[in-house]
Formats: structure tokens, sequence, C-alpha cells
């Protein structure tokens, strides 16, 4: 249909384009961006609120897991939340919740009051996994959605290529508490931004055209029902699952190590290899960029490996195991290497491998959960993932308190990633699943 005026004729979209959803997907990976940068702000900062505070190693890595405490529960509880309500409320709320917190960071002058602060952030942050994958389900099919994750979560490591250099070049003008302000002030901007782009699924969204509705229904397999499938699938079914739950420990192991390096990485370099300010800028961000060369290239393998077997379980699970191995072998040896040049290398082969299977994750469970359970199981996975960044941080600074040893701090952050390696290889094949759900089948 044509709406036709006296002097011109005016048509709307063609119903045969569909690129409404890549526009979702870069709002999505701002948000992303921001969400990477406000986090990553902490550690870039750590030399400097240290020093201010006067804070051990051990109250620092309580200020990192702080976050943690409030961050992983609400992962499940944003999924959850996204599922009643929709993505775009609650990861518009989300947004301007975190903003807030970051900016009040700056006023961060004991380890209680920051400990408070950053507890208090991780609220807003904890539902960004959750609900950027249930957004990225509701808007692209199947075949493309672990590239759609790839891409949109390959933001996070640019957030910390980005927010690093940030952070730094604001602790250079005045100091470290006015880079929390600024990034604050950020992030409300990008709140209000997210509102009046997106919308919940196509059909909903004024601008979306039929293509863009029909294309988001296409799929290589159906989700997986409960196998007498009377009715909706529970949501204790499959976070019962095996697959999720090897999943989730892989997860788990591929947060272990970036909580690590996220919290205790600049650190190393300071105290360690003696990287002063301006180095850290460079050193910090470099390893981030290799990240979202990972995270990107992951969702591409990953994607065409699905559409060329059929089995995007399999093709998921294999980029898990082949990027958590090479993480793990290269993380373990960080500390052997002498110079920092070549540590930082090595740090960025790290994170590049582990970013790889960053997308697998949220890929591998919108493969088995239908859009109307996936924010609360996405968000159940995120939260087991995430219990590593309370522990991580803190064990961290245990061991180089009593040990000042960082050798045996990576070496246990590979040991970590090396089991949920062992468990995807074996729950994540798809033999496995159909032995489960038939062996479900024959008890009900």
């Amino acid at each position: 249909m044509s709406i036709e005026t006296a002097d011109n004729k005016v048509k709307p979209p063609s119903q045969n384009k569909a690129t409404l959803r890549w526009i979702i997907l870069g709002m999505t990976a701002l948000v992303l961006v921001l969400n990477y940068a406000d986090r990553a702000a902490l550690g870039v900062a750590g030399p400097h609120i240290i020093k201010d505070l006067g804070l051990s190693g051990t109250q620092f890595g309580l200020i990192g897991s702080a976050f943690f405490f409030s961050y992983s529960p609400f992962c499940f509880i944003g999924g959850w939340l996204s599922d009643k309500y929709g993505p775009r409320t609650v990861m518009g709320i989300a947004v301007a919740w975190w903003s807030l917190f970051t900016g009040l960071t700056a006023l961060g002058s004991s380890f209680v009051l920051m400990f408070i602060i950053r507890f208090l952030f991780g609220f807003g942050e904890g539902p960004q996994g959750a609900v950027s994958t249930k957004t990225m389900h509701n808007w692209f099919p199947q075949r493309q959605m672990s590239t759609a994750m790839g891409l949109a979560q390959g933001a996070t490591p640019l957030g910390g290529a980005i927010g690093t250099p940030l952070v730094v070049a604001l602790i250079g003008i005045a100091d470290w508490r006015w880079s929390f302000v600024v990034l604050g002030i950020i992030g409300i901007f990008i709140a209000i931004a997210w509102f009046a782009v997106v919308r919940d699924r196509p059909e909903l969204h004024p601008w979306a055209t039929q293509r863009d509705i029909d294309l988001q229904r296409e799929k290589l397999t159906q989700p997986i029902l409960s196998p007498d499938d009377k009715g909706e699938p529970s949501l204790g079914f499959y976070c019962r699952m095996p697959v999720l739950l090897a999943t989730s420990v892989a997860f788990f192991g591929y947060g272990w190590v970036l909580f690590t390096f996220l919290t205790w990485f600049p650190v190393y370099l300071s105290e360690v290899r003696g990287v002063d300010l301006k180095g850290l800028a460079f050193a910090g961000s470099l390893p981030w960029v290799f990240g979202v060369i990972g995270f990107a290239s992951g969702g591409f393998v990953s994607d065409i490996l699905a559409r060329r077997t059929g089995k995007p379980i399999g093709a998921r699970s294999a980029v898990i195991v082949i990027g958590l191995v090479a993480t793990a072998i290269q993380f373990a040896f960080i500390t052997y290497v002498a110079s920092t040049l070549s540590a930082v290398l090595l740090m960025s082969g790290v994170v590049f491998s582990l970013y790889i299977t960053g997308a697998q994750y949220f890929a591998i469970i919108g493969d088995i959960v239908p859009s109307r359970r996936l924010g609360g199981v996405m968000g159940y996975v995120h939260a087991i993932a995430n219990l590593s960044g309370i522990i991580s941080p803190v064990v961290a600074g245990e061991i180089i308190d009593r040990t000042g040893n960082w050798t045996l701090v990576f070496f246990t952050a590979a040991g970590i990633c090396l089991l949920g390696c062992i468990l995807v290889s074996f729950f994540g094949r798809e033999r496995k699943i159909e032995v489960y759900l038939k062996r479900n089948e024959s008890k009900s």
C-alpha cells in the first residue's frame, strides 16, 4: 500500500527488506560495550584505589567480588523478569540502575562504602546476559543466532578495550573518581536511546517489515520439549538437563578466567611487571581487542558448522571444548614468559580463545529452550557461571597475600577451566541428549 498526496507518493518500507534486526543488534552491542567498560573501570583504577584507600589485596579482591554477590542472583532474576515483562523494559531499567551506581562509585571513601556501592552496582549489571540472549532470540533466525550473539557479546571486550584507555585518560586529567562520574552520565543517555529504538519482538516494532517477522520464525531444529509434552515444560525440566548443567560448569570456568583477568591483570602488570599508567592504557586494552575478534569469529564458525552438519548443539559444544583447552594452556604459562610484551601478547591469546567460546553458551541454550522459557533458563546458567566472579577475585587475592605466587593464581584458573571442558565434551553430544530424553520418556 502507498500513501498518495497531491504532489507525490509516499511508499512504506519494502516488505522484502529485513534489516531492522541488525539495528537492534547494534543497540544491544552498545549497551554491552557500556556494561563492560563500567565493569573494567574498577580494575584499571585499581592501583590508585588501593593506594588512595589504603586497601590490602584481600580487601580489593572483596570489593571486586561484592559486585558478584548481587550480579549472580540478578542474572536469573533479570532473565525471569524478561520472560514476564519483555527484554526492552528489563534492560532499559538495568542500564539506568548500573549507570547510577557507576557514578556513585566516585563517592567510595572507605572499604565498607566501596563494598556497598559495588554490591548495589551488580543489581543492574546482572540481567544483561539473559536479556541480550532473549532479545537476539526474538529477532534473529536460529541459523544466525550464534553470529548474532557473537557480534552482540563481542561488544563486551570492546567495552574493556574502549573503557581502559578512557579511564586511564580521565585519571591522567583529574583522578580515578571522575572516570566513574563520566561513565555514569554516558550510561543514562544510552538507557534513553535503548527505550527509543528497541522493542521486544519484530511484530511489536513500528519500523518492522513482514520479512523481519518471517525471518525470525525460521528454524534449523525445534526446541526440546518435555518427553510427554502435555503442556508447557517447567523451568526445572530444562535446569536439570545434563547438557545445560555441563554448559553451566564450562561457563563457570570461562568466568573464573575472565574475572581473574578483569580484576587482577592490571594489578599484575603494575606490581610485578612495573608497567606505569601510560603503559597500562596499551597493555590493559590490547587483550580486549583480541577478545572482540574472538567473540565474533567464534559466532561465525559455530553457525557455519551448525548449518553444514544440521547439529547446532554439537557445533556449539565443539567450539567450547577447543576454545577452553587453548585458554587453559595459555593462561597457565603467563608468568613463565620473560618480557612484559610477551606476557601481554600471551594474555591477548588467552582472551581470544576464551571469547571464541563466549557466544556458544548463549546459543546452545537458544537451540534447546523455547522462547517463553529462555530468559529464566539463560539467567539460571548465567547465575551459576557468575558465581565464579564472587569466588575467583577473593581466591586470587588470598593467594597473592599469603604466598605472593602469581603462577598459582593462573594455574588454579586453568584447572577449573579444563573441568568444564571435560563435562561439555561428554554431555554436549547430541546422542547423549537423545539418550537422556528417551530415559525420561520411559519414566513418564
